[in-house]
């Protein structure tokens, strides 16, 4: 457990009964507010790092909290929450004790049998999306289902942080979307290429690779599949497979 052990500054007393969202502060014992301010942690304050939501939710709802945030590109990740040290402990204890019962432990079994459910009901739905928006000629459907299979074992474990696990989008713009990075990352040079830093040049090659993706699949849509020597789609599928499980 981390706790601030800087002394308070004349300002941070009233800080210190506020509930902030911030960012790390220059140093481990300090944040900085919305505003730019760098504020020290209130002494008696213990940092709870991210990871246990039951704690995080109980010491948020128990009073003032400072909780860390940082932005990384689009994303924001959780730095961990600061609380009184004593609350912190408290709730720590009844935590222990509720979770030592046979009741929570039955509890947490049916949570994780209904989870590997839906997790399993998930795949398959993203799967056959996947295979309608492939539309292969018939010709090429077992090439379909290959890369089908690819796709979904890719983009749909949970935690995977793909475009395939967020519901702001329909199932099918997701599978779309989750074909286009798969070929993307598994039939271009990518992921090596040295791309300028330059405001929207990185937008501007994923279209590019996104078009020839396209312009790949609507080949095997119109059955006019080409030979494994020549396909990347081909040989991306195929190297897959050679790897050992």
């Amino acid at each position: 457990m981390n706790c601030g052990t800087a002394s308070l500054r004349a300002d941070n007393g009233a800080m210190s009964n506020e509930t902030l969202i911030a960012s790390p502060g220059p140093d481990a014992n300090s944040v900085r507010t919305a505003d730019g301010k760098v504020q020290r942690v209130p002494e008696g304050w213990c940092l709870v790092p991210p990871g246990d939501p039951g704690l995080t939710r109980r010491v948020k709802a128990s009073g003032p909290s400072w909780t860390v945030q940082q932005k990384r590109g689009r994303k924001v990740f959780s730095q961990g929450v600061w609380a009184p040290a004593n609350i912190v402990e408290q709730i720590k204890a009844e935590l222990v004790a509720e979770r030592s019962t046979e009741q929570h432990a039955k509890r947490k079994a049916a949570d994780a049998r209904r989870r590997d459910a839906a997790q399993a009901e998930y795949v398959e739905d993203f799967h056959a999306a996947v295979l309608a928006c492939l539309a292969f000629h018939p010709n090429y459907a077992e090439l379909a289902q290959r890369l089908a299979s690819a796709v979904t074992t890719h983009a749909t474990p949970v935690g995977s942080g793909t475009v395939a696990r967020t519901e702001r989008i329909p199932i099918a713009d997701r599978a779309e979307a989750a074909v286009i990075a798969w070929l993307r990352h598994q039939t271009t040079g990518y992921d090596s290429m040295v791309i300028p830093r330059v405001k929207g040049k990185r937008r501007e090659v994923r279209r590019m690779l996104a078009k020839r993706s396209s312009e790949l699949l609507q080949q095997y849509r119109r059955g006019e599949g080409m030979a494994v020597t020549e396909c990347p789609l081909r040989r991306a599928l195929d190297a897959i497979k050679a790897i050992p499980a």
